[in-house]
């Protein structure tokens, strides 16, 4: 029986970055596609459906950005990975990119066995040691309980206050995806106004203190992430 082979678009008006990224994806065993611009990449992944879109930033017509910000908002890329590639490095392009719902970042100059081992990783996410059912999170060492509130690490019941337990469960959801600060206060706190970044800091701190440094990485600028190290 054959394999069916993973769909990625690229998006990007470079046709040297574009010739560079399909090539390698190709020889890794990835079915590719590709568009130089973003209205041209929402068109072509409405009928292909990628498992995984690449974008750039920087492009005539509609930008990376404001095309993932539309893709996002439709169902049927719910779940598409959108990796953004660019040569920008500025920490405000970065939280841009997650903000409007990028699953990670790529900088420009390609580096083509850097790219393709991300890419890899990316997809390995939906067939990651996560499960869940009946309300509860397995991975690793941790069972989360969202209907008791409960959380067990190697069996051991963990005391979490009610928002550190939904942090923890939010981020526990989605390994390797990146939670701007901006996304886990209205996910965790809603419309609180008395709540600051801060607060969510205080918040990691302590659930680090008592589950350990391996579960929630810092990603500087811009938020955190649930990772097994």
């Amino acid at each position: 029986m054959s394999v069916v082979k993973q769909k990625i678009l690229i998006v990007d008006d470079e046709p040297d970055i574009v010739e560079l990224i399909e090539y390698n994806l190709k020889k890794e065993g990835y079915q590719v596609s590709t568009a130089s611009n973003g209205h041209e990449g929402i068109n072509i992944a409405k009928k292909i459906l990628p498992d995984l879109i690449i974008l750039d930033i920087m492009m005539p017509k509609m930008d990376g950005i404001e095309a993932c910000r539309i893709m996002r908002a439709l169902p049927e890329f719910k779940n598409t990975f959108m990796v953004f590639l660019t040569a920008r490095s500025e920490e405000y392009s970065e939280i841009a990119g997650f903000n409007v719902g990028a699953d990670d970042y790529i900088a420009k100059p390609i580096k083509p066995r850097a790219l393709v081992s991300r890419i890899n990783a990316i997809l390995r996410r939906n067939s990651s040691p996560t499960e869940q059912v009946d309300n509860k999170v397995v991975i690793g060492d941790l069972v989360i309980d969202r209907e008791a509130y409960l959380v067990f690490q190697n069996g051991k019941k963990v005391v979490l206050a009610k928002k550190e337990f939904e942090l923890l469960y939010l981020l526990a959801q989605k390994p390797g995806k990146v939670f701007t600060r901006e996304s886990i206060l209205k996910n965790i706190w809603e419309d609180s106004v008395v709540v600051t970044n801060r607060t969510i800091d205080v918040h990691i701190r302590k659930l680090r203190e008592k589950l350990g440094e391996n579960y929630v990485a810092t990603v500087k600028g811009v938020g955190y992430k649930f990772e097994l190290s």
